[in-house]
């Protein structure tokens, strides 16, 4: 009888202790693959980052290759889009979204305004910024140095997001990096006229700069989910596009009048060199693109890490000049080829990374590079 209880003791023990294991090691870094849904968001979330990036950067290239020379309209077709997030408020999943959230301690109102309004502030520097290198560079240049955002996003994650650099991560991040730096070689003969030495070391500092904020931005925004909304709910990504689009688009509109330069749309826009339709088209599309990318943005920052986000971003800045080949006729060499190539090696390193993730987790072993939130209920969608 003795020995029965001792053994029925010994089993109480294992389960209690089995019990007080940590939670980490019962998480993947990615869902299994049977988790279609949450698969088939990310790889939505994925093409629209793709396809809004390389539409827009098109698009505002255009706008300055066909006689457009407003930096701040060119900035503010970045942010002025944002109505367009509204429609996405009336989608079924907002409201199932909302029953599964697990937050019971939403911060308050004034603190969700300030962040709005600080990463309001942020965007609209960005993209006067951004809008300003990409008048005074050359595509090439411009694509090299956005590159530099991944680094930047890399740093600030390490510090604000505890993200693990793993080999494979690092390795990524150098291919990418690489891959948009060969762009910086290739000559392309129908690019717009060189800039003065003054506009484009102003060109250059603008780009770093700005590929610096967005990288902030990102770390930013991966910490804001995770530290202070706290909230798993398809309304919180919208909302974060959506108040901080609308503060920066009042910025940007009042720099519009302030420099005096919405004086001189009308004459800009009946001398456009593909009319004045195409011109307003331009500056529609370009701005909902711009926002398609930011839904892809967002969306893989709250899914995945910032880090992840800004990878498929860096990933897809080579298409920008292949897609030039078609809209500006511009020639298709060697350098870009190999760029291409190396972009998809990079990525591969990364996706590799996670599968090794993955494999620890199946064989018991630890997991200390994942960049996933805490909460396992992410992918109980």
């Amino acid at each position: 009888m003795e020995k029965a209880q001792e053994v029925q003791l010994q089993i109480m023990g294992q389960e209690v202790e089995a019990a007080n294991l940590p939670e980490q090691t019962t998480m993947p870094t990615f869902p299994p693959l049977k988790n279609y849904k949450w698969w088939l968001k990310i790889s939505i979330y994925v093409f629209f980052l793709l396809a809004g990036q390389t539409a827009a950067t098109i698009l505002g290239r255009l706008y300055f290759e066909k006689g457009g020379n407003s930096n701040w309209m060119a900035a503010f077709v970045q942010a002025a889009g944002f109505p367009i997030i509204l429609l996405f408020y009336f989608l079924s999943p907002l409201k199932t979204s909302a029953a599964n959230s697990t937050d019971k301690t939403s911060p308050s109102k004034l603190k969700l305004a300030l962040i709005y309004v600080v990463f309001g502030v942020f965007l609209a520097a960005n993209c006067l910024l951004y809008a300003l290198g990409l008048l005074y560079l050359p595509v090439s240049t411009y694509t090299l140095i956005c590159a530099t955002q991944l680094g930047f996003n890399a740093l600030f994650s390490f510090f604000l997001n505890s993200q693990k650099l793993t080999p494979f991560i690092l390795n990524s991040v150098v291919l990418l990096t690489i891959s948009s730096v060969l762009l910086v070689f290739q000559n392309d003969s129908t690019e717009s006229k060189e800039a003065s030495k003054k506009k484009y070391e102003i060109g250059f500092l603008c780009t770093v700069g700005a590929s610096a904020g967005y990288g902030l931005m990102l770390s930013s925004t991966q910490f804001c989910f995770k530290k202070v909304l706290k909230q798993e709910t398809f309304k919180v990504v919208l909302d974060m596009i959506l108040y901080p689009a609308f503060v920066a688009t009042l910025i940007v509109l009042v720099g519009l009048f302030a420099s005096g330069e919405w004086k001189g749309l009308r004459k800009e826009m009946e001398e456009f060199e593909l009319g004045q339709v195409s011109y307003l088209m331009t500056l529609i599309w370009t701005a909902i693109c711009w926002q398609v990318f930011s839904i892809g943005c967002t969306g893989l920052v709250f899914e995945v890490s910032s880090l992840f986000s800004n990878i498929i971003s860096t990933f897809g800045l080579p298409m920008v000049p292949v897609l030039a080949v078609f809209v500006f006729h511009e020639k298709m060499n060697g350098l870009k080829v190999i760029s291409m190539l190396i972009a998809i090696w990079g990525f591969v390193s990364y996706a590799y990374q996670h599968y090794l993730d993955d494999y620890k987790f199946k064989t018991g072993g630890s997991n200390d590079s994942r960049e996933v939130p805490e909460d396992s209920n992410k992918f109980n969608i």
